[in-house]
């Protein structure tokens, strides 16, 4: 059976909830279309995030890598086509700020997800694919810990990173933000790790 590692993150500065969480530790362990998933959730810290996914991907030695974050103030589910080698933004959750710093020295300007971000967008849930992952830890994770990674060794891995709306949870909390509910949140994960198993069966 192939393996999905399927990582979110914890909260993050003033967002109390992070929807990311839950849909990693409710979906670890489940078997979805043929694809065995591994859920883990990462720190918010600058110096850290990288390492504990590295970690991830070398233990379970996965088939396709799928990380997920919260992009607060987005309508729609949105895979992202680019990731940049710039960390620049915070506090994370050190209180660390970091500005115009590459994430990999002399690496690659950018590396584009391998997944099916197309495919992914016209499953059936609000979506866009985005061409811009920002510069904070989202992006750190989906260039050094995912794609160089895989890159820079030739391994036959699949990988890239989805941004999903605030839940309704954080919402509450901070009203100005639109929201999808954490079911509805969770749902549309499911469809795109199934379009992800279609693909691994057909190849």
């Amino acid at each position: 059976m192939k393996k999905l590692l399927l990582t979110g993150f914890v909260p993050f500065q003033d967002h109390p909830v992070n929807p990311t969480e839950p849909i990693v530790k409710h979906l670890d362990e489940k078997t979805i279309g043929g694809l065995q998933i591994f859920g883990r959730v990462l720190p918010v810290d600058f110096s850290e995030s990288a390492d504990v996914c590295l970690g991830h991907l070398e233990e379970i030695e996965p088939d396709i890598v799928l990380s997920l974050g919260l992009a607060a103030g987005r309508t729609k589910i949105t895979p992202e086509r680019v990731a940049i080698n710039c960390k620049d933004g915070g506090p994370d959750n050190r209180g660390v700020f970091v500005r115009d710093e590459p994430i990999v020295p002399d690496g690659p300007a950018a590396y584009f997800s391998t997944l099916p971000i197309r495919r992914m967008v016209d499953r059936g849930y609000p979506a866009q694919i985005s061409n811009t992952a920002g510069t904070y830890l989202c992006n750190h994770i989906m260039y050094s810990a995912v794609l160089h990674k895989i890159k820079s060794e030739n391994r036959p891995v699949r990988g890239g990173f989805v941004h999903l709306p605030a839940s309704h949870e954080l919402a509450v909390r901070q009203p100005a933000l639109p929201s999808w509910s954490q079911a509805d949140l969770e749902r549309a994960v499911v469809l795109m790790i199934e379009v992800l198993a279609e693909q691994e069966t057909a190849s």
